[in-house]
């Protein structure tokens, strides 16, 4: 067997491991959110049967006073992929109320950063950070002072993209960059009806199905790649046992793709797939538990239930 190329381009690296590896193949959901696929995920918030970001902004509206008063100030905000920032608008002006607001938002995608900082200059100064969620925060916690409180904020249920020992590796990273008192706001997606689940990551105007396809045109334009996207088809599928949507890109018939920058040629048989993401749902008792593995506390949480929705305030 060949040694793999020493390829210097992460996203080369990522998509030639998944697309390489035996069995199920996978590309790492973190590449979804490109400046198309974040205009997409954007689109996806304002779906009828996505009510995720709706339940979200609900708890944040009725409730950011609530958990702002846990944390003494002064506060200082950074936000894990904070796209163009419209939820965190509640939390900022509750803090603007009594104090200067710093606010820190971390995201890969330059276009929702500068959307984030026109939007939510009003409330206080906006530091955006072009990075990866754990880079990011090592460079907030390189720039704060003595005697701030850190409210990092991680809505959205993003945390039920990673696998649950995966989930804990990163709350105890994150962890580790903060300090004794900092808050952790942590979004949680609750186990709901099947059938509403689905339609949530299948909606019948196809913008999900346009954000999952997307990650292949976005290979396609960085990678040199030719994947045809009408011969893949996008798939929700629900595990129960595991609390988990998956989505995946089944491929339509036999097929080779080659990926120039990643100097990889893929054979997909038909009906074979490629996972994109997983989204796992919890329980509300279970998000105490996963705090505690992290090394966290739980010292508050609301809940929406309206659509089935959590915001867990960690400590």
């Amino acid at each position: 067997m060949m040694p793999a190329p020493a390829l210097d381009n992460e996203f080369a690296r990522d998509v030639r491991a998944g697309l390489s590896t035996a069995g199920q193949k996978t590309l790492p959901c973190r590449y979804f959110y490109d400046d198309v696929g974040s205009a997409l995920f954007e689109a996806i918030a304002c779906l009828p049967e996505y009510g995720l970001t709706r339940a979200d902004a609900r708890i944040l509206e009725a409730h950011a006073g609530e958990i702002t008063a846990c944390l003494p100030a002064p506060v200082v905000v950074a936000e894990l992929g904070s796209g163009s920032g419209s939820k965190t608008r509640a939390v900022l002006e509750s803090l603007h109320r009594r104090q200067p607001v710093e606010y820190y938002p971390i995201d890969l995608s330059a276009a929702a950063l500068g959307q984030c900082a026109r939007e939510l200059a009003p409330f206080g100064a906006v530091f955006p950070i072009e990075r990866s969620y754990l880079e990011g925060m090592a460079e907030v916690a390189a720039r704060r002072r003595a005697g701030e409180t850190l409210l990092v904020l991680f809505l959205g249920s993003t945390i039920g993209n990673f696998d649950p020992p995966a989930a804990v590796d990163f709350l105890a990273a994150l962890r580790e960059r903060l300090q004794p008192g900092d808050g952790l706001l942590l979004g949680t997606d609750l186990v709901k009806p099947l059938d509403r689940l689905l339609a949530a990551y299948d909606d019948p105007a196809g913008v999900t199905a346009a954000f999952n396809l997307n990650l292949l045109a976005r290979i396609n334009r960085e990678l040199d790649a030719d994947f045809n996207l009408r011969h893949f088809h996008h798939e929700a599928r629900y595990r129960q046992e595991a609390q988990r949507i998956e989505m995946h890109l089944r491929s339509r018939g036999r097929q080779t793709v080659h990926i120039g920058k990643a100097e990889l040629t893929v054979e997909f048989a038909a009906g074979e797939t490629i996972l994109t993401e997983v989204c796992h749902k919890f329980r509300a008792a279970q998000i105490s538990t996963l705090a505690r593995a992290a090394g966290f506390r739980l010292e508050g949480q609301w809940l929406d239930a309206e659509w089935g929705f959590a915001e867990s305030l960690l400590r």
